[in-house]
């Protein structure tokens, strides 16, 4: 080799490492937030009462179906209980509480798993399309690094479920042809599939459902329309049978119940926090949206996208919160990935200069929203030097990016031990009791009275009649209440109120638990 080739090579040498060693750094920070969201599972997996406050109205719903009664009942009649879900992700844990009884970790565990599967269909997705390995796998590991999915991702509810349907039915779908091919037929079937699953996990899917019924229309108006009517047909075959069988408790609680008060500022504070935290992933998915448009076509990533972050809005109902934007964060990953994945591919053909500028670029710019991300234990033989390394304080068990978080801190033995005490008056009493979390009742074997969220819901709305419930209150014949967030509708507060008295207030994972007994009859 000569002299001039061997200068020669040495810039493509170096540009090589350079790239490589960025790219790099870039993956280990996102694996270091999946090692930090596996942490967080497995403390969650070993926690036995309620993290969230829904969990255990989903474990509920589950124990109902595995008995084979309908968890859409009246709310006006003993136990006063309903679900405002729908039953999909309840139904696919049945066999693990005939096999193992009420409990919170298959139901934690069957969420992480969707995170999982989700992230895998963000990689699969980008590599399909751009054959960019690196970058697949950071779109994935992107996902599952947000604040967001990190929060909700490992609990006991159904809305991360509902994600990985929709990612599902996105991917699937992305490449359909305009032909009526054995293997645009494929996909259009899996992908209904996907779509049917995920909206009878949780209704929040409506707007996937439309971009994509949309997105089939605009491949084939025709075949479109027939797909549109069909799965819908479907759909509402599906609803009304349900609603039958619930003599119309169905459309009470999972639609009517759901329709709650609109707060503005709660929806504005969450989208400049949705903003604030996913900044770069954002911006490089809104130009790949805008490349997309400008060659005249719409792909189902991008309306998707469009779609997906008009529908946070949603956030602003009354009982919302971040988890409205997971679906978005989603549809970021993707998009990012292949704007990504796309300019790394175009840039081989480019001049040197241009190709060093977009090595480095790419990293650093996931590197930068890396940054945005952090969210952390504190504290602990491997965090208490990172943190310290970071600037973090160390004053407080748990750090995050967007604040104060309910969500996010490992809960740790203490939390337990206070739990199960807890759980100790439960399982004391007697008669029934009435917890406004119900694993006190569930693990104590005794029947879950009341959903206060559903209740308030309807008793806003002039739906609910609670002179039944309060009367039971007024008899005293609840042997003890424990109170927590207390959203129960006002009359049956005032009834807790004039009837018990509290005996002791117990701290389990930073939120008090009032323990209420009857008080004594007057002399």
């Amino acid at each position: 080799m000569t002299g001039a080739a061997v200068r020669a090579d040495v810039p493509r040498r170096s540009f090589k490492v350079v790239s490589a060693a960025l790219l790099g750094l870039a993956l280990a920070a996102y694996l270091g937030y999946s090692f930090i969201y596996v942490r967080y599972t497995t403390a969650l997996l070993q926690y036995p009462f309620d993290y969230d406050q829904g969990e255990g109205f989903e474990l509920n719903d589950s124990v109902l179906l595995a008995r084979g009664e309908w968890p859409y009942r009246s709310n006006e009649v003993y136990p006063f209980y309903s679900s405002n879900y729908p039953p999909l992700y309840h139904l696919a844990l049945v066999p693990f509480v005939w096999a193992f009884g009420p409990a919170y970790w298959y139901g934690r565990l069957l969420s992480f798993l969707a995170t999982l599967v989700a992230a895998g269909a963000i990689a699969y997705a980008v590599h399909r399309r751009t054959r960019d390995k690196p970058i697949s796998v950071l779109a994935g590991l992107a996902f599952l690094a947000s604040n967001y999915v990190y929060h909700i991702g490992p609990l006991f509810r159904q809305h991360i479920s509902m994600v990985m349907f929709e990612a599902l039915a996105v991917v699937i779908l992305i490449p359909l042809g305009r032909g009526d091919t054995p293997t645009d037929r494929r996909r259009l079937f899996w992908g209904l599939l996907c779509l049917l699953a995920a909206g009878y996990t949780k209704q929040l899917a409506y707007a996937t459902v439309a971009a994509c019924l949309l997105f089939i229309i605009g491949m084939g108006w025709r075949r479109g329309l027939i797909v549109a009517v069909g799965f819908t047909a479907v759909a509402g075959a599906l609803f009304g049978l349900i609603n039958i069988a619930t003599s119309g408790q169905w459309w009470v609680n999972t639609i009517v119940a759901n329709i709650n008060e609109f707060v503005p500022g709660q929806a504005q504070g969450l989208y400049l926090q949705w903003l604030d935290l996913h900044l770069v992933l954002i911006c490089l998915a809104a130009l790949w949206g805008l490349i997309e448009l400008s060659r005249r076509r719409v792909p189902l990533e991008v309306l998707w996208l469009i779609v997906a972050v008009i529908n946070g809005i949603s956030s602003g109902k009354w009982g919302a919160g971040e988890a409205y934007f997971t679906t978005a964060v989603a549809a970021v990953c993707l998009c990012s990935g292949m704007l990504l994945g796309h300019w790394r591919q175009q840039s081989a053909g480019w001049r040197a200069d241009a190709r060093w500028a977009t090595a480095v670029a790419i990293p650093l710019l996931l590197i930068a929203q890396a940054g945005q991300l952090i969210h952390m234990p504190t504290q602990g033989r491997l965090f208490e030097p990172l943190a310290r390394a970071l600037g973090l304080p160390a004053d407080q068990p748990y750090y995050d990016s967007q604040g104060y978080t309910q969500l996010g801190r490992p809960p740790n033995a203490i939390d337990i031990a206070q739990g199960h005490k807890i759980l100790a008056y439960t399982q004391a009493a007697k008669g029934p009791v009435l917890t406004e979390e119900a694993a006190f009742s569930l693990l104590a074997g005794k029947e879950q009275v009341g959903n206060p969220t559903q209740l308030l819901n309807l008793a806003k709305k002039s739906m609910l009649d609670s002179s039944a419930m309060v009367s039971m209150i007024n008899a005293q014949a609840f042997d003890v209440i424990v109170l927590k967030a207390e959203f129960y509708p006002r009359p049956v507060l005032v009834a807790i109120g004039q009837k018990y008295q509290s005996v002791e207030t117990i701290i389990m994972n930073g939120f008090p638990y009032r323990i209420l007994k009857p008080r004594p009859a007057a002399p």
